[in-house]
């Protein structure tokens, strides 16, 4: 396993982030593994040098966080770069949810019993909360810090200019900005390099890009599970262009005789300015194939082929649902 800093921090992290949207409870979503498929996964990742967890109050509502944090606990942690996330509503309650002071406050506190660690490495926003000010809101995460309950703070799946603003709000008054930005990047869905991904080289920012296969559709098993019962895929991939680059991609995959998941891996650990990605997986042969894909180095003319077919499209968040499909070339 391979390691490098943390954007410009210097805590160090390993390529691949092990999400852990698929590990908690299957009432949650079908295609989500329990307890006892997901641990042996955890710990195999944990086992092979992946030292960066990825994990969300709202993965399996909380379950998540407590099947991963007892896979982990024979783990020492100072070995360990725990993230977690919080923005989405966790119950019926009105302020269980967005970025105000409350409910981050409460999110981060419930998400360390959760999980059993006194902090966490990384602190996420999983989304723009457009109805909180941001001032609001990054006063919060510099108290968690200050507290001591975090480390780093982060943020997720928005516009670059909201981006920007937050950050700009925190260092005028003397507040923690975020050293992170998870976003969505794989070669069906490449919009987040034109603003984001180049905001964030400028300023040493790390980049975690979340869903490398594009909600599975670059796996190259469209009757999978997840495929099958997923919304996000048809809603966000189901676009001929879409599909002729999982064509391109499958069509790489065979003259190199691997796995399409393992050549768009690759081709978003190529990014320039990506730090370490994310990648979810089922079983501890996948999470090796995707291992072995940190060591494929794409062609000029292999990336030429998959990257000829993309053509642009609506930014993907969840203020932007009604994507306009796109045209292929």
């Amino acid at each position: 396993m391979n390691y490098v800093n943390f954007g410009n921090t210097g805590t160090k992290v390993s390529r691949l982030c092990l999400g852990t949207m698929g590990f908690g409870s299957s009432k949650w979503r079908q295609w989500v593994l329990d307890e006892p498929a997901s641990t042996p996964v955890i710990q195999a990742a944990v086992e092979r040098g992946i030292n960066f967890i990825d994990l969300a109050d709202f993965y399996s509502m909380g379950v998540s966080e407590e099947v991963v944090g007892r896979a982990l606990r024979g783990v020492p942690r100072h070995q360990l770069v725990l993230a977690s996330k919080c923005f989405y509503s966790m119950s019926k309650d009105v302020n269980d949810q967005g970025l105000s002071r409350k409910h981050i406050l409460d999110a981060v506190d419930a998400s360390l019993k959760r999980i059993g660690t006194d902090y966490l490495d990384l602190f996420v926003i999983h989304a723009f909360d457009p109805f909180t000010p941001m001032e609001e809101t990054m006063r919060a995460l510099d108290d968690v810090i200050r507290a001591g309950k975090v480390r780093y703070i982060g943020a997720s799946t928005q516009y670059a200019w909201q981006f920007v603003k937050m950050n700009y709000i925190a260092r005028l008054n003397g507040w923690t900005p975020f050293v992170s930005m998870q976003c969505q990047l794989n070669a069906a869905y490449r919009e987040e390099e034109r603003e984001m991904i180049s905001y964030c080289q400028h300023e040493g920012i790390a980049v975690t890009p979340f869903s490398p296969l594009a909600r599975g559709l670059l796996s190259g098993n469209l009757d999978s599970l997840r495929n099958k019962t997923d919304a996000f895929t048809g809603d966000q991939y189901g676009d001929e262009t879409s599909l002729n680059i999982a064509r391109a991609v499958a069509g790489v995959a065979q003259g190199r005789g691997v796995k399409s998941s393992q050549i768009a891996l690759a081709w978003v650990n190529s990014r320039p300015g990506v730090t370490s990605t994310l990648i979810g997986v089922e079983t501890i042969a996948q999470l090796d194939e995707n291992i072995a894909a940190l060591d494929i180095k794409l062609t000029p003319e292999e990336l030429a082929e998959i990257d000829r077919w993309y053509t642009p499209c609506d930014v993907i968040n969840d203020y932007n649902a009604n994507r306009i499909a796109r045209v292929p070339r």
